[in-house]
């Protein structure tokens, strides 16, 4: 069923503004705590690789970053070098990730946007369009940062984290706080 027949679309451009709003207020609550909120275990089964927080932020970037590269035809950017410790490592490496995600949506053509590509993803051959590929980038660091934000809770860390209703993005927001 499409979207109109719902009587209603959101826009990928809608999406990339509430992860980055999201992001901004990630930044924001992890730097008022210091690199060592970063340390934070993701739980006894995290994933191998992904067993800190810092380690699944690095990874929501990365991730947008490999992504964008493929897209754009280029090679993988190797990101080895990029702290999980260090809070403006990791969004110095996201505000370059999200440039490039940017600078890629705005210069697709409308032509391209909607044709299947065929890309070689962990020894994985996968098909999909660009504007598909670019909608599971958002929602990947969507649900990644509902983890953290999870995990964060888990292990005390007494916070109100970023939820899309309270966003500003496609207007409204957190207006009044109730005491």
């Amino acid at each position: 069923m499409a979207a109109a027949d719902y009587g209603a679309s959101i826009a990928l451009l809608e999406l990339i503004a509430a992860t980055a709003w999201e992001r901004a207020e990630w930044h924001g609550w992890l730097a008022k705590r210091g690199d060592a909120i970063l340390s934070t275990s993701m739980g006894p089964n995290a994933s191998d690789g992904f067993r800190t927080v810092g380690d699944l932020t690095l990874h929501i970037f990365i991730a947008e970053k490999h992504h964008v590269d493929r897209l754009a035809r280029r090679e993988i950017t190797d990101a080895s070098s990029i702290s999980t410790g260090s809070i403006e490592a990791l969004f110095g490496f996201g505000r370059r990730s999200r440039r490039d995600l940017e600078e890629f949506v705005s210069r697709e053509s409308d032509e391209d946007w909607n044709v299947p590509r065929e890309f070689d993803i962990l020894d994985n051959v996968i098909r999909v369009s660009p504007r598909k590929f670019i909608t599971h980038i958002l929602l990947h660091e969507i649900r990644h940062w509902a983890q953290i934000a999870t995990a964060l809770r888990q292990a005390g860390a007494p916070a109100s984290f970023p939820d899309f209703l309270v966003s500003p993005v496609m207007g409204g927001g957190l207006q009044i706080q109730k005491k």
